[in-house]
């Protein structure tokens, strides 16, 4: 029959163990495990203990054996449970996706990274979801070098913020090379349960090129199409603004940096008719000028997915949307200080930097 092992306490022992049994701060089971060794200790058998403490008889023999081969450091812990293997926890997938990338690709997909991390593609998507990472979108930016980038910021949002009395604060831009582009197929309308089809391909039926000028005040705007953006067309632009706007209001035009604005014929023609006012945005700052947005939605609402047989049925088109825009124009607000902005760019510049410091060394 097998026997019990002795435990034999000395006085500090004892005490120890003593004090672990009636703490009132110890842990349930350390309390226990520490009475189990005690009357392990004054000689009961196992069965005895586990009436007296209230736990089975494998338990005690378990608790005496660990504390004979490993004392009390042995009954402070349990030993490693069986089972699965915890997978790996949310915070690497999260360092995974953001600081490293894929062998032989530029983002991770959740099989990619599933594969590599030990656990199931559904497990990596609900991370992501949950921290909201997005590995194959990618956003698109270049932080202005602009020498006069403040000046030219504070200029343009105090345009937009608090526009000068008696005056029309106009947004201009053109939209250059605008194709006409018609399908090789004819495509199948959408119908229930089904997407509209187009064909991949296309004829190129030649481009034309939008100028507009949208107005800050209600949204409404002046348009035109041409065949070419150059300095001569943008002069007729010029004067269509000015025949198409109240002649006792001076006009603040917003345009970006394209050599046409500046050509010396520009110029000539601007000293002409002081009521205009040009206002460049600083360079690689486009969207700075809010008819940016308007080109955006007519592309998305109506070229994108269109098909135009010839140029001029693209400009037909043009002319239409500008026109139903026109008879119900919503203006765009704009909320971004410029010193918000300004923080925004030094922080994209400091980053900027660190990052090139890094290539370098």
């Amino acid at each position: 029959m097998r026997m019990a092992s002795a435990i034999e306490l000395d006085e500090a022992q004892r005490e120890e163990l003593m004090r672990l049994a009636h703490s009132n701060t110890s842990e349930v089971r350390m309390a226990r495990r520490a009475g189990i060794v005690l009357l392990a200790a004054d000689g009961l058998d196992n069965r005895k203990i586990a009436e007296l403490i209230g736990v089975g008889r494998i338990q005690v023999g378990r608790w005496r054996e660990r504390y004979v081969t490993g004392g009390l450091r042995a009954i402070e812990q349990d030993l490693p449970r069986g089972g699965r293997k915890p997978g790996i926890d949310a915070a690497e997938i999260v360092r995974l996706t953001t600081q490293t990338k894929p062998q032989g690709a530029t983002q991770w997909s959740t099989r990619k990274l599933a594969a590599v991390a030990g656990v199931s593609d559904t497990t990596v998507q609900r991370v992501w979801k949950k921290h909201g990472l997005k590995p194959h979108r990618v956003k698109r930016f270049k932080v202005s070098r602009d020498p006069k980038f403040v000046e030219k910021l504070e200029d343009i949002v105090g345009l937009y913020m608090s526009p000068p009395e008696n005056a029309i604060v106009l947004c201009c831009d053109e939209k250059s090379q605008v194709q006409a582009l018609d399908r090789t197929q004819p495509g199948l309308a959408m119908k229930p349960g089904r997407a509209a089809t187009m064909t991949h391909d296309y004829k190129r039926n030649g481009t034309t090129t939008l100028f507009a000028a949208m107005s800050m005040l209600d949204g409404s705007v002046i348009s035109r199409c041409e065949q070419r953006h150059r300095h001569i067309e943008w002069l007729t632009f010029l004067r269509q603004i000015d025949r198409e706007t109240p002649r006792d209001k001076s006009l603040h035009l917003i345009c970006d940096n394209y050599a046409t604005h500046k050509h010396p014929k520009v110029k000539e023609w601007l000293t002409k008719h002081p009521r205009i006012h040009v206002h460049f945005t600083p360079t690689s700052a486009s969207w700075l000028n809010m008819v940016e947005r308007f080109f955006r939605d007519i592309t998305t609402e109506r070229l994108r997915n269109g098909v135009f047989r010839s140029v001029p049925e693209l400009i037909a088109a043009i002319k239409e949307y500008i026109g139903l825009h026109n008879k119900n124009p919503k203006p765009f607000i704009w909320t971004a200080k410029a010193h918000d902005i300004l923080a925004k760019v030094i922080r994209a510049n400091s980053r900027l930097n660190s990052k090139q410091n890094e290539a370098l060394h």
